[in-house]
C-alpha cells in the first residue's frame, strides 16, 4: 500500500518518466532529510521521522535510501564536493589575494542560501559522523578548506596586502567562525540577502570598523 501511495504522489506532481519521477522523489527526500538532520540534529532524527514528513510509510525510504547514514553521505558530498570545486575556480581566477579573499567570502555565503540545511549539518554533525570510515573525507575536506583560505592568506602578507603581523591560522579561525556559523541566523527566506551579508563581511574583513583618521 506504501508503494501505491508513493507512486500516487508522484503522479500528481507531474513526474514523468518513472526514472526521472524516482529521482524527483529521492531528492525531495534528501531535502526533508537535510532539514530534520539541520534542526533536531542527526542522532534525534528516526527514519520514520523522515519518513513521517514525507508522507509516506519507513518501509517506502528504504526504497530510495538503505540507511539515514546514506542520506546524511548523500547531503554532505552534494555540498563540498561543489564548494572545492567553486573554491578552486577562485583561486584559478582571482588576480590578487585580496580579490581572491573576497570572492571566497562571496562563494561561501552563495552556499548558504543554496546548500543551508547541508552546511548547518557540516557544521552541527562533523564531528560525530567523522568517527566513521564512511564519513572519513569530512575531515579531509575541513583541511583542505582551511589550506584554500591560508594560502590566500599567506599570498596576501607576501605580497603586503594583508598585514604582515596577522597569524594566518588565527585569523582564518577567525573568518571561518565569521562566515559559517552564520548558518545558525542565516534564513534563506528572509529580507536580508546572502550578497548583502557578504559584501559587509568584506567591508569589515578588509577596511575594518574603526572610522580612519
Amino acid at each position: 500500500m506504501d508503494h501505491v501511495v508513493t507512486t500516487k504522489r508522484l503522479s500528481a506532481r507531474g513526474g514523468g518518466t518513472r526514472e526521472s519521477g524516482g529521482s524527483q522523489r529521492r531528492a525531495e527526500l534528501l531535502a526533508i532529510a537535510a532539514e530534520l538532520f539541520a534542526t533536531r540534529g542527526f542522532l534525534a532524527t528516526t527514519v520514520r521521522e523522515i519518513a513521517d514528513e514525507a508522507g509516506i510509510l519507513s518501509g517506502s525510504l528504504y526504497h530510495h535510501f538503505d540507511s539515514k547514514e546514506s542520506m546524511a553521505d548523500e547531503i554532505l558530498r552534494g555540498f563540498l564536493e561543489p564548494q572545492r570545486r567553486a573554491y578552486q575556480q577562485v583561486l584559478r581566477e582571482a588576480t590578487d589575494p585580496r580579490t581572491a579573499l573576497a570572492e571566497l567570502v562571496r562563494q561561501s555565503f552563495r552556499a548558504l542560501q543554496d546548500n543551508h540545511a547541508a552546511i548547518a549539518i557540516f557544521q552541527n554533525e562533523s564531528k560525530y559522523l567523522a568517527q566513521y570510515e564512511r564519513f572519513g573525507y569530512l575531515r579531509k575536506a575541513a583541511n583542505e578548506f582551511e589550506r584554500t583560505w591560508t594560502r590566500v592568506l599567506q599570498d596576501g602578507q607576501r605580497e603586503g596586502v594583508f598585514r604582515a603581523d596577522l597569524d594566518v591560522k588565527l585569523t582564518y579561525r577567525f573568518i571561518r567562525d565569521m562566515v559559517w556559523t552564520s548558518v545558525h541566523w542565516y534564513n534563506p527566506k528572509g529580507k536580508l540577502a546572502a550578497e548583502t551579508i557578504a559584501e559587509q563581511y568584506i567591508r569589515i574583513l578588509c577596511e575594518g570598523i574603526v572610522q580612519p583618521e
